[in-house]
């Protein structure tokens, strides 16, 4: 089963693919992983991407879907992966569809996790992190200190710019244009796409991810 995962910024995705990609005992990948998996490793992709890394130019969507290809086709993907992050345009929904015709495979299941943006603004300011191991809190605020931090017993505990909430709208409008059209050409598509409400607990969100991707 090969599942794309759809949603704004801190709607759980990332936490929720992870829980799905090991019910399904299949991987779960990100542009990024992959990226970074192929520069360490030193593929010719990976050594063309580094270029592009090295200049501070963003890597152009051919080259991410050459890697995604290279990726897909290894043996490890044979059962199946969880895309979390690989599509967030239409070029590249579109790239993606080339790439798995090209092998033969398709999308089986697009999971869209929506919540309403003040939810998310919410949310997501109320994160802080250690300023000097970077670990998470909720429900604390800046300033407090983080005991338990590795690096500096006195870390102290900040939010992050892109998590003030002007900056949390700013990147959900940036989401809002780039992903409505990507949610559209799969349904014009024929995908088959389930809404999955992105509220309530952790466990209670995967038992919707869960459902809609038939496992038991």
């Amino acid at each position: 089963m090969i599942v794309v995962l759809l949603g704004p910024p801190g709607c759980g995705k990332g936490t929720q693919g992870e829980r799905l990609a090991a019910a399904l005992k299949v991987p779960k990948i990100s542009t990024g992983d992959v990226i970074r998996a192929a520069m360490k490793n030193g593929t010719p992709l990976g050594l063309q991407a580094k270029a592009f890394y090295d200049r501070g130019d963003l890597v152009p969507d051919t080259l991410i879907m050459d890697i995604i290809r290279e990726t897909l086709a290894a043996p490890e993907q044979a059962r199946g992966v969880v895309l979390d992050g690989v599509v967030r345009t239409t070029p590249q929904a579109e790239g993606l569809n080339g790439v798995l015709t090209e092998l033969g495979r398709k999308v089986d299941l697009v999971l869209l996790f929506e919540i309403a943006d003040e939810e998310l603004v919410g949310r997501l300011s109320a994160r802080v992190v250690c300023e000097a191991c970077q670990s998470p809190f909720m429900g604390r605020q800046p300033g407090e200190r983080h005991a338990d931090c590795l690096k500096d017993p006195k870390g102290t505990l900040v939010r992050r710019k892109d998590d003030e909430p002007e900056a949390i709208r700013n990147r959900l409008t940036v989401y809002g244009v780039q992903t409505a059209p990507v949610i559209g050409w799969y349904r014009e598509h024929g995908a088959n796409m389930k809404s999955i409400a992105a509220l309530g607990t952790v466990d209670g969100v995967t038992a919707l991810v869960n459902a809609a991707a038939g496992v038991a």
